[in-house]
Protein backbone atom coordinates (compact mmCIF):
# COMPACT_ATOMS: atom_id res chain seq x y z
CA UNK A 1 0.00 0.00 0.00
CA UNK A 2 1.48 3.65 -1.02
CA UNK A 3 2.29 5.35 2.44
CA UNK A 4 1.70 8.99 1.79
CA UNK A 5 3.73 11.08 4.87
CA UNK A 6 2.97 14.88 5.10
CA UNK A 7 3.89 15.05 8.83
CA UNK A 8 7.61 15.63 8.51
CA UNK A 9 9.39 17.00 11.82
CA UNK A 10 8.66 20.28 12.77
CA UNK A 11 5.68 22.83 12.63
CA UNK A 12 4.06 22.95 9.02
CA UNK A 13 4.46 26.58 8.36
CA UNK A 14 0.71 27.79 6.86
CA UNK A 15 1.88 31.29 5.07
CA UNK A 16 -1.09 31.70 2.79
CA UNK A 17 -3.47 34.23 3.21
CA UNK A 18 -5.97 32.48 4.90
CA UNK A 19 -6.74 30.04 6.12
CA UNK A 20 -4.92 31.03 8.95
CA UNK A 21 -2.61 29.15 11.74
CA UNK A 22 -5.34 28.58 14.67
CA UNK A 23 -3.81 29.33 17.90
CA UNK A 24 -3.59 26.92 20.53
CA UNK A 25 -5.47 28.72 22.65
CA UNK A 26 -8.54 28.18 20.19
CA UNK A 27 -7.80 25.21 19.23
CA UNK A 28 -8.34 23.93 22.92
CA UNK A 29 -11.40 26.46 23.46
CA UNK A 30 -12.73 23.86 20.16
CA UNK A 31 -12.20 20.96 22.13
CA UNK A 32 -15.02 21.53 24.96
CA UNK A 33 -17.52 19.06 24.88
CA UNK A 34 -21.19 19.96 22.55
CA UNK A 35 -23.43 21.34 24.48
CA UNK A 36 -27.50 21.79 24.05
CA UNK A 37 -27.89 24.22 21.44
CA UNK A 38 -30.75 25.43 23.17
CA UNK A 39 -29.89 24.86 26.70
CA UNK A 40 -29.29 28.22 28.69
CA UNK A 41 -25.11 27.51 28.69
CA UNK A 42 -25.78 27.75 25.17
CA UNK A 43 -27.62 31.54 25.42
CA UNK A 44 -24.90 33.01 27.25
CA UNK A 45 -22.18 31.74 24.62
CA UNK A 46 -24.40 32.95 21.81
CA UNK A 47 -25.40 36.25 23.32
CA UNK A 48 -21.39 36.79 24.45
CA UNK A 49 -20.11 35.83 20.65
CA UNK A 50 -22.63 38.14 19.06
CA UNK A 51 -22.17 41.26 21.10
CA UNK A 52 -18.46 40.84 21.02
CA UNK A 53 -18.37 40.78 17.20
CA UNK A 54 -20.06 44.08 16.93
CA UNK A 55 -16.42 45.20 18.81
CA UNK A 56 -14.81 44.06 15.43
CA UNK A 57 -16.76 45.51 13.13
CA UNK A 58 -17.23 48.19 14.73
CA UNK A 59 -20.69 48.74 14.30
CA UNK A 60 -23.53 48.97 17.24
CA UNK A 61 -26.18 47.41 13.76
CA UNK A 62 -26.53 43.37 14.32
CA UNK A 63 -24.06 41.04 12.89
CA UNK A 64 -26.14 37.62 11.67
CA UNK A 65 -23.65 34.83 12.24
CA UNK A 66 -23.85 31.41 9.30
CA UNK A 67 -22.47 28.05 9.76
CA UNK A 68 -20.85 28.62 6.19
CA UNK A 69 -17.74 29.38 4.35
CA UNK A 70 -17.56 33.11 3.20
CA UNK A 71 -19.22 32.54 -0.34
CA UNK A 72 -22.04 31.55 2.04
CA UNK A 73 -22.43 35.19 3.43
CA UNK A 74 -22.16 36.83 -0.26
CA UNK A 75 -25.39 34.96 -1.13
CA UNK A 76 -26.52 36.14 1.83
CA UNK A 77 -26.00 39.60 1.65
CA UNK A 78 -27.53 39.68 -2.23
CA UNK A 79 -30.52 37.91 -1.39
CA UNK A 80 -31.56 39.34 1.59
CA UNK A 81 -31.60 42.73 -0.22
CA UNK A 82 -32.09 42.33 -4.10
CA UNK A 83 -34.36 41.19 -6.42
CA UNK A 84 -34.42 39.20 -9.53
CA UNK A 85 -33.30 41.29 -12.40
CA UNK A 86 -31.99 44.12 -10.18
CA UNK A 87 -28.95 45.74 -11.68
CA UNK A 88 -25.65 45.86 -9.08
CA UNK A 89 -23.07 47.92 -9.61
CA UNK A 90 -19.39 45.70 -8.96
CA UNK A 91 -15.99 46.55 -8.96
CA UNK A 92 -13.27 44.51 -10.77
CA UNK A 93 -9.98 43.95 -8.34
CA UNK A 94 -9.47 40.76 -8.66
CA UNK A 95 -10.30 37.09 -8.59
CA UNK A 96 -12.49 37.34 -5.74
CA UNK A 97 -14.22 40.21 -6.93
CA UNK A 98 -14.84 38.44 -10.26
CA UNK A 99 -16.53 35.22 -8.37
CA UNK A 100 -18.80 37.40 -6.21
CA UNK A 101 -19.99 38.99 -10.12
CA UNK A 102 -20.59 35.45 -11.41
CA UNK A 103 -22.67 34.42 -8.22
CA UNK A 104 -24.52 37.54 -8.63
CA UNK A 105 -25.03 36.27 -12.32
CA UNK A 106 -26.32 33.18 -11.12
CA UNK A 107 -28.81 34.81 -8.89
CA UNK A 108 -30.60 36.49 -11.55
CA UNK A 109 -28.87 39.62 -11.03
CA UNK A 110 -27.65 41.65 -13.61
CA UNK A 111 -24.19 42.88 -12.57
CA UNK A 112 -22.08 45.45 -13.89
CA UNK A 113 -18.25 45.45 -14.26
CA UNK A 114 -16.43 48.44 -13.10
CA UNK A 115 -12.37 48.59 -13.12
CA UNK A 116 -9.21 49.72 -15.00
CA UNK A 117 -8.40 47.84 -18.00
CA UNK A 118 -6.60 44.33 -18.01
CA UNK A 119 -4.23 43.34 -15.23
CA UNK A 120 -3.88 47.24 -14.22
CA UNK A 121 -7.60 46.35 -12.38
CA UNK A 122 -5.39 43.72 -10.51
CA UNK A 123 -2.71 45.89 -9.22
CA UNK A 124 -5.02 48.91 -7.90
CA UNK A 125 -7.65 49.61 -5.47
CA UNK A 126 -11.53 50.75 -5.96
CA UNK A 127 -11.55 53.90 -7.87
CA UNK A 128 -14.04 55.64 -6.12
CA UNK A 129 -14.34 58.52 -8.90
CA UNK A 130 -15.58 56.24 -11.45
CA UNK A 131 -18.63 54.54 -8.98
CA UNK A 132 -19.39 58.48 -8.90
CA UNK A 133 -19.41 58.95 -12.40
CA UNK A 134 -21.17 55.81 -13.01
CA UNK A 135 -24.05 56.53 -10.30
CA UNK A 136 -24.08 60.24 -11.61
CA UNK A 137 -25.54 59.06 -14.92
CA UNK A 138 -28.15 56.49 -13.74
CA UNK A 139 -30.87 58.90 -13.73
CA UNK A 140 -32.94 56.50 -12.93
CA UNK A 141 -31.30 54.78 -10.28
CA UNK A 142 -32.27 51.79 -11.36
CA UNK A 143 -28.66 50.94 -9.74
CA UNK A 144 -29.51 48.83 -6.68
CA UNK A 145 -26.14 48.04 -4.89
CA UNK A 146 -22.54 48.31 -5.38
CA UNK A 147 -20.38 46.10 -4.10
CA UNK A 148 -16.89 46.45 -3.27
CA UNK A 149 -14.00 44.16 -1.78
CA UNK A 150 -12.39 45.63 1.06
CA UNK A 151 -8.82 43.44 0.99
CA UNK A 152 -8.27 41.81 -2.16
CA UNK A 153 -7.11 38.38 -0.91
CA UNK A 154 -5.96 37.41 -5.04
CA UNK A 155 -4.15 40.29 -5.29
CA UNK A 156 -2.97 42.12 -1.86
CA UNK A 157 -5.07 45.54 -2.08
CA UNK A 158 -6.69 47.16 0.35
CA UNK A 159 -9.20 49.24 -0.99
CA UNK A 160 -10.70 52.71 0.46
CA UNK A 161 -14.02 51.95 1.70
CA UNK A 162 -14.65 55.62 3.36
CA UNK A 163 -13.92 56.92 -0.03
CA UNK A 164 -16.43 54.76 -2.17
CA UNK A 165 -19.61 56.09 0.63
CA UNK A 166 -18.16 59.42 -0.42
CA UNK A 167 -18.28 59.02 -3.86
CA UNK A 168 -22.21 57.55 -3.37
CA UNK A 169 -23.07 60.18 -1.20
CA UNK A 170 -22.00 62.80 -3.93
CA UNK A 171 -24.16 61.43 -6.66
CA UNK A 172 -26.44 61.70 -4.26
CA UNK A 173 -27.85 57.66 -5.41
CA UNK A 174 -29.74 55.55 -3.01
CA UNK A 175 -27.66 52.15 -3.76
CA UNK A 176 -26.91 49.79 -0.93
CA UNK A 177 -23.34 49.71 -0.33
CA UNK A 178 -22.71 46.11 -0.05
CA UNK A 179 -18.42 45.39 1.10
CA UNK A 180 -16.42 42.00 1.46
CA UNK A 181 -13.45 41.77 4.29
CA UNK A 182 -13.28 38.41 4.31
CA UNK A 183 -9.82 39.11 4.63
CA UNK A 184 -9.37 41.98 6.10
CA UNK A 185 -11.86 42.03 8.86
CA UNK A 186 -9.53 41.59 12.36
CA UNK A 187 -6.43 42.62 10.35
CA UNK A 188 -7.08 45.93 8.64
CA UNK A 189 -8.85 48.94 10.18
CA UNK A 190 -12.43 48.47 9.09
CA UNK A 191 -15.72 50.78 10.20
CA UNK A 192 -18.92 49.58 9.27
CA UNK A 193 -21.00 52.04 10.75
CA UNK A 194 -18.37 55.24 10.33
CA UNK A 195 -18.18 54.25 6.85
CA UNK A 196 -21.18 53.57 5.95
CA UNK A 197 -21.29 50.33 5.34
CA UNK A 198 -25.02 48.82 4.43
CA UNK A 199 -24.18 45.08 4.79
CA UNK A 200 -20.16 43.95 5.41
CA UNK A 201 -19.44 40.25 4.40
CA UNK A 202 -16.64 38.60 6.13
CA UNK A 203 -15.61 35.08 7.67
CA UNK A 204 -13.82 33.44 10.53
CA UNK A 205 -10.63 31.97 8.59
CA UNK A 206 -8.70 34.91 8.26
CA UNK A 207 -7.70 37.15 10.92
CA UNK A 208 -10.34 35.97 13.48
CA UNK A 209 -7.90 32.70 13.75
CA UNK A 210 -10.38 30.33 13.58
CA UNK A 211 -11.09 27.20 10.73
CA UNK A 212 -13.33 27.91 8.20
CA UNK A 213 -16.85 27.65 8.75
CA UNK A 214 -18.30 30.85 10.53
CA UNK A 215 -19.58 33.62 8.13
CA UNK A 216 -20.83 37.24 8.35
CA UNK A 217 -23.26 39.93 7.65
CA UNK A 218 -23.35 43.00 9.48
CA UNK A 219 -26.58 44.87 8.95
CA UNK A 220 -27.06 48.21 8.64
CA UNK A 221 -30.91 49.13 9.47
CA UNK A 222 -31.04 50.99 5.24
CA UNK A 223 -30.10 47.08 4.54
CA UNK A 224 -32.95 46.05 6.81
CA UNK A 225 -35.69 47.94 5.54
CA UNK A 226 -34.30 46.75 1.96
CA UNK A 227 -34.74 43.05 2.79
CA UNK A 228 -38.57 43.39 3.74
CA UNK A 229 -39.00 44.24 -0.20
CA UNK A 230 -36.21 42.12 -1.86
CA UNK A 231 -37.98 39.34 -3.72
CA UNK A 232 -34.67 36.71 -4.24
CA UNK A 233 -35.72 33.11 -2.84
CA UNK A 234 -34.10 33.31 0.92
CA UNK A 235 -34.93 30.77 3.64
CA UNK A 236 -31.72 29.94 5.27
CA UNK A 237 -29.81 32.70 4.71
CA UNK A 238 -33.21 35.07 5.89
CA UNK A 239 -31.95 37.37 7.97
CA UNK A 240 -35.29 38.42 10.15
CA UNK A 241 -35.93 35.19 12.09
CA UNK A 242 -32.29 35.06 12.94
CA UNK A 243 -31.83 38.42 14.03
CA UNK A 244 -35.21 37.63 16.40
CA UNK A 245 -33.64 34.56 17.50
CA UNK A 246 -30.61 36.24 18.16
CA UNK A 247 -32.02 38.56 20.75
CA UNK A 248 -32.04 35.44 23.31
CA UNK A 249 -28.56 34.01 22.12
CA UNK A 250 -30.04 31.18 20.13
CA UNK A 251 -30.41 30.20 16.37
CA UNK A 252 -33.45 29.06 14.12
CA UNK A 253 -31.47 26.36 12.97
CA UNK A 254 -27.93 23.57 14.35
CA UNK A 255 -25.20 26.35 15.09
CA UNK A 256 -21.73 25.14 14.80
CA UNK A 257 -21.68 25.05 18.68
CA UNK A 258 -17.64 24.13 19.14
CA UNK A 259 -16.74 26.86 16.30
CA UNK A 260 -18.77 29.20 17.93
CA UNK A 261 -16.19 28.72 20.98
CA UNK A 262 -13.48 29.34 19.10
CA UNK A 263 -14.77 32.02 18.21
CA UNK A 264 -15.58 33.12 22.07
CA UNK A 265 -11.73 32.65 22.73
CA UNK A 266 -11.05 34.67 19.31
CA UNK A 267 -12.55 37.55 20.56
CA UNK A 268 -10.99 37.98 23.85
CA UNK A 269 -7.65 37.32 22.58
CA UNK A 270 -8.18 40.41 20.06
CA UNK A 271 -9.67 42.69 22.40
CA UNK A 272 -6.77 42.02 24.87
CA UNK A 273 -4.26 42.94 22.46
CA UNK A 274 -6.46 45.66 21.80
CA UNK A 275 -7.90 46.21 18.07
CA UNK A 276 -5.95 48.92 17.00
CA UNK A 277 -2.73 47.06 18.74
CA UNK A 278 -3.68 44.05 16.64
CA UNK A 279 -3.76 46.42 13.24
CA UNK A 280 -0.65 47.95 14.23
CA UNK A 281 0.80 44.58 14.25
CA UNK A 282 -0.29 43.47 10.68
CA UNK A 283 0.65 46.37 9.35
CA UNK A 284 4.64 46.24 10.96
CA UNK A 285 4.98 43.01 9.80
CA UNK A 286 3.25 44.07 6.30
CA UNK A 287 5.77 46.64 6.03
CA UNK A 288 8.53 44.21 6.75
CA UNK A 289 7.60 41.98 4.43
CA UNK A 290 7.45 44.40 1.50
CA UNK A 291 11.16 45.19 2.63
CA UNK A 292 12.37 42.25 1.61
CA UNK A 293 10.78 41.83 -1.49
CA UNK A 294 12.05 44.84 -2.51
CA UNK A 295 15.54 43.79 -1.35
CA UNK A 296 15.10 40.70 -3.69
CA UNK A 297 14.80 42.90 -6.69
CA UNK A 298 10.92 41.60 -7.13
CA UNK A 299 8.13 43.67 -7.51
CA UNK A 300 4.95 43.78 -5.84
CA UNK A 301 1.90 42.84 -6.89
CA UNK A 302 -0.04 45.75 -5.62
CA UNK A 303 1.19 48.83 -7.74
CA UNK A 304 -0.05 51.47 -5.39
CA UNK A 305 1.68 51.98 -2.03
CA UNK A 306 -1.46 54.23 -0.52
CA UNK A 307 -3.19 50.72 -0.70
CA UNK A 308 -0.99 47.66 0.30
CA UNK A 309 -2.55 45.17 2.42
CA UNK A 310 -1.14 44.46 6.16
CA UNK A 311 -2.48 40.91 5.03
CA UNK A 312 -0.90 40.04 2.64
CA UNK A 313 2.21 40.61 0.31
CA UNK A 314 1.64 39.08 -3.66
CA UNK A 315 5.49 38.81 -5.38
CA UNK A 316 5.87 38.95 -8.90
CA UNK A 317 8.52 36.10 -10.22
CA UNK A 318 10.52 37.64 -13.55
CA UNK A 319 9.59 37.27 -16.87
CA UNK A 320 9.65 33.26 -17.81
CA UNK A 321 9.83 32.20 -13.64
CA UNK A 322 6.77 29.74 -12.95
CA UNK A 323 5.60 31.15 -9.37
CA UNK A 324 3.38 27.70 -8.79
CA UNK A 325 6.61 25.52 -9.88
CA UNK A 326 8.85 28.16 -6.86
CA UNK A 327 5.38 27.40 -4.77
CA UNK A 328 6.27 23.81 -5.17
CA UNK A 329 9.90 23.45 -4.53
CA UNK A 330 9.49 25.77 -1.51
CA UNK A 331 6.46 23.23 0.18
CA UNK A 332 8.61 20.47 -0.87
CA UNK A 333 11.98 21.80 0.71
CA UNK A 334 10.77 23.77 3.46
CA UNK A 335 7.38 22.00 4.79
CA UNK A 336 5.66 25.89 4.10
CA UNK A 337 2.78 26.64 2.39
CA UNK A 338 2.43 30.18 0.28
CA UNK A 339 -0.56 31.49 -1.52
CA UNK A 340 -0.93 30.64 -5.36
CA UNK A 341 -1.76 33.39 -7.80
CA UNK A 342 -5.47 33.19 -8.69
CA UNK A 343 -7.14 34.48 -12.19
CA UNK A 344 -5.07 36.65 -14.54
CA UNK A 345 -2.21 36.40 -12.21
CA UNK A 346 -1.97 32.25 -12.27
CA UNK A 347 1.88 31.43 -12.57
CA UNK A 348 2.66 34.92 -12.24
CA UNK A 349 2.73 35.33 -8.70
CA UNK A 350 2.91 33.67 -5.19
CA UNK A 351 1.28 35.15 -2.47
CA UNK A 352 2.62 35.92 1.26
CA UNK A 353 0.45 35.53 4.09
CA UNK A 354 0.85 37.67 7.29
CA UNK A 355 -2.14 37.58 9.59
CA UNK A 356 -3.79 36.01 12.17
CA UNK A 357 -1.37 34.78 15.04
CA UNK A 358 1.67 35.92 13.35
CA UNK A 359 4.99 37.94 14.84
CA UNK A 360 8.17 39.06 13.89
CA UNK A 361 10.11 35.51 14.48
CA UNK A 362 7.16 33.86 12.44
CA UNK A 363 7.95 36.84 9.69
CA UNK A 364 11.26 35.92 9.84
CA UNK A 365 11.06 32.17 9.25
CA UNK A 366 8.92 32.47 6.00
CA UNK A 367 11.03 34.82 4.37
CA UNK A 368 14.12 32.37 5.18
CA UNK A 369 12.08 29.95 3.75
CA UNK A 370 11.13 31.68 0.55
CA UNK A 371 15.05 33.70 -0.16
CA UNK A 372 16.04 29.74 0.36
CA UNK A 373 13.89 28.21 -2.20
CA UNK A 374 14.03 31.55 -4.27
CA UNK A 375 17.49 30.67 -4.43
CA UNK A 376 16.89 26.87 -5.13
CA UNK A 377 15.12 27.92 -7.79
CA UNK A 378 17.56 29.89 -9.84
CA UNK A 379 15.93 33.18 -9.18
CA UNK A 380 18.63 36.21 -9.39
CA UNK A 381 18.20 38.16 -5.89
CA UNK A 382 18.93 41.17 -5.69
CA UNK A 383 20.18 40.81 -2.48
CA UNK A 384 19.07 39.18 0.94
CA UNK A 385 15.57 40.59 2.20
CA UNK A 386 16.14 38.14 5.26
CA UNK A 387 18.98 40.19 6.07
CA UNK A 388 16.71 43.53 5.26
CA UNK A 389 13.53 42.58 6.93
CA UNK A 390 15.92 41.94 9.98
CA UNK A 391 16.72 45.17 9.82
CA UNK A 392 13.36 46.80 9.44
CA UNK A 393 11.63 45.06 12.53
CA UNK A 394 14.53 45.77 14.64
CA UNK A 395 14.79 49.80 13.99
CA UNK A 396 10.80 49.41 14.07
CA UNK A 397 10.99 47.25 17.53
CA UNK A 398 7.67 46.65 18.58
CA UNK A 399 6.85 47.98 22.57
CA UNK A 400 6.67 44.76 24.66
CA UNK A 401 3.18 44.93 26.11
CA UNK A 402 3.97 43.75 30.19
CA UNK A 403 0.73 42.56 32.23
CA UNK A 404 1.10 42.96 35.72
CA UNK A 405 -0.77 40.69 37.98
CA UNK A 406 -3.50 42.18 40.29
Amino acid sequence: MLKLDFHPAGRHFLQIPGPSPVPDRILRAMSYPTIDHRGPEFGALGLKVLEGIKTIFKTTQPVVIYPASGTGAWEAALCNTLSPGDAVLMYETGHFATLWKKMAENLWLKPEFLGLPGIEGWRRGVQAEMIEARLKGDTAHAIKAVCVVHNETSTGVTSDIAAVRRAIDAARHPALLIVDTISGLASADYRHDEWGVDVTVSGSQKGLMLPPGISFNAVSKKALEASRTAKLPRAFWGWSEIIEMNKQGYWPYTPNTNLLYGLSESLDMILEEGLENVFARHQRLAAACRVAVTAWGLEIQCADPAVYSPVLTGVIMPEGVDADAVRKLIYEHFDMSLGTGLGKVKGRMFRIGHLGECNDLTLMATLSGCEMGLQLAGVKLAGSGVAAAMDYLVKHVAKPKLKVAA
